[in-house]
């Protein structure tokens, strides 16, 4: 029951994404009705949660491969289907928009009214003298509805060429435009002026904050009743129980206090180092959920663009390493706390009462570590509540690591190699996780969730200058940890560790 109603709920949550992400993206190109490319896009989950629901297990494994195969053809057919005109559009629409909004130039003629204010001629040579001829030879300035793209050649490292230009526009124009330093399609950089909201801001905006501690304590205090809940019954509480003796609620607090410091650190590590950068942003926001795992985590909005890519590096693998910091230590305690029980056909995944942690590289160095000769290769683990706390942080983490899109991973990707490498390693790992499947069936619903996920990161206001070496370093570790939690040991691991 506890898995119908999760389905049901990231079903929902899943579908309002997916409905907003298609209108925002291919409303304004197609004349195929946006409900019906929503419904070719959701039917994969909707297969998923439907057969589940109706016969209490997954569906097989080509039945979905045929739907995730067919329905982005078919998507990809209704969309050139109904293809509006290309007369009033001008050069190839870039691929690589972000969805910030009002900082993306749009490849289009201009045939409505800019919402950019036009500078007058005085100011348009005021804006050319701002490119140094030994540092960025502007060569042409193109006026567009929601941007001035000034496109020229590079004569000079980018940080150099960014800091100098970015210095000479403040000076001419104040605060009045960001400054983004992009690569085009053809890997030559330009820069491109859009308007600041908050130029002229006004005394309510100055006075207001993006923090609102009342409503992330609030947020805070419902998750930890609903962990707490969660916990109470994961250590063997009955809700019977639980209502004639509600100090045995207390029993669920392992549990809880575990996951939400889990969660709750991975996200102030995204925190501390977006106000490191003096970006605006919220503080975390928990989401609570009456049943297992009582939160569906928490997140931080960003209220201001990232500066450059070394932030957006270090705000997307502070979050990881924050995380498994406080992970690593609770899963040794909790599996060291935990039961070996016989291995059956039923240890799977999310089988709490009989996990089969060979799965995962990782998770079986830990859990031999941890159990030491009891786990055999016959055994399987009967998780501690901390335990299961700790091991879904491990999960999350691996899906945070994802390079795809938004999620940490793609920003780590991303500010390592560039928005256009992102966006291609991002499609690659959509397949690799299709192939993962046939290993392991559990990992169905990351590779659902992952296909229908925006595959373009935003982008940085200098996009352009690359990390130094230990941050690449520090990444490729990253990556190294991902693939450590999602792939399994080789046999010749689990025959010299006898598990």
């Amino acid at each position: 029951m506890e898995l119908s109603l999760l389905l049901i709920l990231l079903g929902l949550l899943l579908g309002l994404i997916t409905y907003f992400t298609v209108k925002n993206s291919v409303a304004s190109i197609t004349r195929t009705p946006v409900w019906l490319l929503w419904l070719v896009m959701m039917t994969p989950p909707l297969v998923l949660s439907g057969w589940t629901l109706l016969y209490s297990e997954l569906p097989p494994i080509d039945v979905m491969l045929g739907t995730i195969v067919v329905c982005p053809l078919l998507y990809w057919l209704l969309i050139q289907w109904g293809r509006r005109e290309r007369k009033d559009l001008g050069a190839k629409e870039n691929p690589l928009q972000s969805s910030l909004p009002d900082t993306q130039p749009k490849d289009k003629v201009v045939v409505e009214e800019s919402k950019l204010r036009p500078i007058n001629q005085q100011e348009e040579t005021d804006l050319r003298n701002c490119f140094p001829w030994g540092v960025y030879y502007l060569q042409n300035v193109e006026y567009r509805p929601q941007a001035i793209l000034c496109r020229g050649k590079l004569r000079t490292n980018p940080e150099t060429a960014y800091q100098t230009v970015r210095k000479n526009i403040e000076a001419e124009f104040g605060d009045r435009f960001f400054l983004i330093f992009q690569e085009s399609l053809n890997g030559k950089p330009f820069f491109a002026l859009v308007p600041n909201p908050q130029a002229q801001p006004t005394p309510e905006l100055e006075s207001q904050s993006v923090t609102r501690p009342g409503l992330a304590l609030g947020l805070l205090l419902i998750t930890l009743f609903t962990t707490t809940v969660v916990g109470a019954k994961l250590a063997g509480i009955e809700g019977e129980s639980l209502q004639s003796t509600p100090t045995m609620l207390g029993q669920g607090l392992p549990y809880a206090i575990s996951l939400i410091a889990i969660l709750g650190i991975h996200e102030l590590g995204h925190y501390l180092a977006a106000i490191y950068y003096k970006i605006r942003t919220t503080l975390p926001y928990c989401i609570p959920i009456p049943f297992l795992p009582g939160t569906l985590g928490a997140f931080i909005q960003m209220r201001s663009p990232v500066p450059h890519r070394k932030a957006l590096f270090d705000i997307g693998i502070a979050g990881p390493l924050a995380g498994l910091i406080v992970t690593i230590p609770l899963l040794m305690w909790g599996l060291a706390h935990s039961d070996v029980v016989t291995l059956t056909e039923e240890s799977r995944l999310w089988t709490f009462e009989s996990l089969n942690p060979r799965f995962s590289f990782l998770l079986t160095l830990l859990s031999k570590w941890a159990l030491g000769a009891q786990l055999t290769p016959e055994m399987a683990i009967h998780l501690h509540p901390v335990a299961i706390a700790a091991y879904i942080g491990l999960v999350v983490t691996a899906f945070n690591l994802m390079p795809v899109g938004q999620l940490d991973g793609g920003h780590i990707v991303h500010a390592m190699l560039g928005q256009r490498t992102a966006v291609l390693i991002g499609q690659i790992t959509r397949f690799l996780m299709l192939l993962l499947v046939l290993l392991e069936r559990d990992l169905l619903i990351w590779a659902v969730i992952l296909l229908f996920m925006p595959i373009a990161d935003e982008p940085a206001l200098n996009d352009v200058s690359e990390l130094n070496n230990w941050r690449d370093a520090l990444g490729f570790i990253a990556l190294v940890i991902l693939v450590s939690i999602v792939l399994p040991p080789p046999g010749t691991i689990t025959q010299l560790l006898n598990i």
